[in-house]
């Protein structure tokens, strides 16, 4: 398989999508955020003194979302046309953020989704680091995607 980003001298390249179609296109990313479970009950009833955690890490994943292009060397700047960040209490310590990005655009929302999930989580542990700094942010990953040229992906183990 041909690596896109670089050219035939194995140089970084941004990829040239001036011939692709517009396609809509959709990305769904999650990850985790494990903590004492102190800490996570704390987010879940608001006592956090930095403020509500879950809001700011909401406008924080959207936020990087849009921003994407300027953090990874060779993405794309893109029209977003949705950006979405959720949670989900999963167990005792550990909450799961889940981000939804779309595009119609000749390139995919991928990266935006994995962004706004990993700046989401560095958010969470910013705000609640004076109460757990054993806080461990992982398991960012794609959960799915579609439109493009290359279809639809959906993880086998599919927890959305």
């Amino acid at each position: 398989m041909k690596m896109t980003h670089l050219d035939e001298n194995g140089r970084a390249i941004i990829v040239d999508i001036s011939q692709k179609t517009d396609t809509e296109r959709v990305a769904v990313a999650s990850g985790t955020v494990k903590m004492l479970p102190e800490t996570l009950e704390m987010i879940r009833s608001g006592e956090v003194k930095k403020g509500d955690v879950l809001a700011v890490a909401r406008v924080a994943g959207i936020m990087a979302a849009k921003k994407t292009s300027e953090l990874i060397p060779l993405c794309h700047p893109l029209p977003l046309t949705s950006a979405k960040i959720d949670f989900e209490f999963v167990d005792d310590n550990t909450l799961k953020i889940i981000s939804e990005t779309k595009t119609t655009y000749a390139t995919g929302v991928e990266m935006e989704a994995l962004t706004a999930v990993s700046v989401a989580a560095l958010t969470i542990y910013d705000m609640c680091k004076a109460v757990d700094r054993g806080m461990v942010i992982g398991e960012i990953k794609l959960e799915k995607k579609s439109g493009g040229r290359s279809g639809e992906f959906m993880r086998e183990e599919q927890v959305i």
